[in-house]
């Protein structure tokens, strides 16, 4: 029959635009999860490195600078949040939390970019060259800032390269089609049940299974409207400030290193 001709050709045209939708999410996700793990690489890198030659710290001046990176890092996730996302969705609370952080002036510097998460990531460039150490340490703590371009252009070009249009449409329009006339295909077999009531429970059950496999690939199209996006840049944020305030404490000490030599020595 034309049902049992047509049926594979959905079941494949299903299988596909699924699987190209879950590979856009997945991809998405991963481009946060190397955000996640560089913005901490970064800031672990910048506070345990703060220093050079042995000249003396200033702990005021070292808080100072590492909150710097601390907040540009975070600012940075933030920015791309918010290019990603819809501009009616975000704005507002993007605003509020960027005056709520930063120095008013560098605030509006970076509200009215045009690109934001561009504009960040320079102002987190400035304030890893202001930190007093080596280069070579800072050429290995700018590699991330690289890292983070990547996944800022990987997800530009996940958001402005949807699924074509045409195959979404065209895959609603043959499974419309297919389960409108599904119940001509299984009149016969339901002649057992009274007047073939059954046949619509049935029809109803294969409906809402099939519809919904394709509202799921529709949800998952756009991956940056189900990522708890806001959820990473806080948790950034908190990783973060928590990394930078550690600067000054364990191993930097002479004496922790020295007692921690002596405590490993009897055992070699």
């Amino acid at each position: 029959t034309p049902f049992t001709l047509l049926s594979p050709s959905l079941g494949l045209l299903l299988v596909f635009r699924t699987n190209s939708s879950y590979g856009r999410w997945d991809e998405a996700r991963k481009f946060w999860g190397l955000n996640i793990n560089h913005t901490r690489d970064l800031n672990r890198m910048a506070t345990a490195w703060y220093g050079h030659d042995g000249i003396p710290v200033d702990p005021t001046l070292r808080a100072e600078h590492l909150r710097q990176v601390s907040l540009m890092t975070w600012a940075f996730v933030r920015s791309m949040k918010r290019h990603l996302s819809p501009p009616a969705e975000d704005e507002e609370a993007y605003v509020a939390e960027l005056n709520a952080r930063l120095a008013p002036e560098q605030a509006q510097a970076m509200i009215d970019a045009a690109h934001r998460p561009n504009r960040a990531l320079y102002d987190l460039s400035v304030a890893i060259d202001r930190l007093p150490m080596h280069f070579m340490r800072k050429n290995a703590i700018n590699k991330n800032l690289s890292i983070f371009e990547d996944t800022l252009g990987g997800s530009e070009r996940l958001l402005s390269s949807p699924v074509p249009l045409f195959y979404s449409r065209h895959t609603a329009r043959f499974l419309s089609t297919w389960l409108l006339l599904l119940p001509f295909a299984l009149y016969g077999q339901f002649g057992d049940s009274w007047n073939h009531i059954m046949m619509i429970p049935a029809t109803a059950f294969i409906s809402v299974s099939l519809f919904g496999i394709e509202e799921l690939a529709t949800q998952l199209e756009e991956p940056f409207t189900i990522l708890p996006m806001q959820g990473f840049c806080d948790k950034i944020g908190g990783w973060c400030d928590e990394i930078t305030s550690w600067a000054g404490q364990g191993q930097e000490a002479e004496e922790a290193v020295q007692a921690n030599i002596a405590e490993i020595a009897p055992s070699r």
